[in-house]
């Protein structure tokens, strides 16, 4: 995975000039690494796009000339949301794990029958390749809307803007997505 827009993860290599420096890296990381990895894997249905995703956010902090990020555990969790995002874009091609395959992370539907659960797995591999077609910041706010079960305020909050403008770029963004869901279930027919 890239580190940066088109550099591989190697150049990215963590700079740690002190002790102090390394020992909030590594309280960083204890205290958020699973919270990102689920996000991460919650948007590219793979367990190991997922660390990839989560171990390049934590290489960029590392590799950052201080780590005073003021709301560390926000900016690591739009970091994990941005990588993953990223990764969907630049594969262009639908997951290849269902979310129902890593325990403890997604549920599973007591009951379902399984033509029931193939076309929902079709269905999720569908909005991912669409999600991956939005602008980053519609993407963005999709995911923490609809995926990560924030409310508007809280997406506002966290991406420094209305909620009004929140409100217009997630409902754009859904039609978008169910156009193109429709144009993907026309051609798998």
């Amino acid at each position: 995975m890239n580190g940066q827009k088109g550099q591989p993860v190697a150049i990215a290599s963590p700079t740690l000039p002190a002790v102090e420096t390394r020992q909030r890296l590594s309280d960083l990381f204890a205290l958020h690494n699973r919270r990102v990895l689920k996000a991460a894997y919650r948007i590219t249905g793979s367990m190991t796009d997922a660390e990839d995703v989560a171990q390049s956010v934590f290489l960029r902090l590392a590799g950052g000339d201080k780590l005073a990020v003021s709301n560390a555990a926000s900016y690591l969790y739009r970091a994990a949301i941005n990588g993953a995002l990223d990764l969907l874009r630049r594969s262009n091609a639908a997951a290849s794990e269902p979310l129902d395959s890593a325990s403890g992370v997604a549920s599973e539907g007591r009951g379902s029958r399984p033509e029931a659960e193939v076309a929902s797995s079709q269905l999720v591999e569908w909005l991912r390749a669409a999600l991956g077609e939005l602008s980053p910041r519609a993407a963005e706010m999709f995911t923490l809307r609809y995926v990560e079960e924030l409310d508007n305020r809280e997406v506002a909050t966290l991406m420094h803007t209305s909620q009004a403008v929140v409100a217009v770029t997630l409902h754009q963004a859904r039609a978008k997505l169910k156009k193109r869901l429709a144009e993907m279930e026309r051609g798998n027919r």
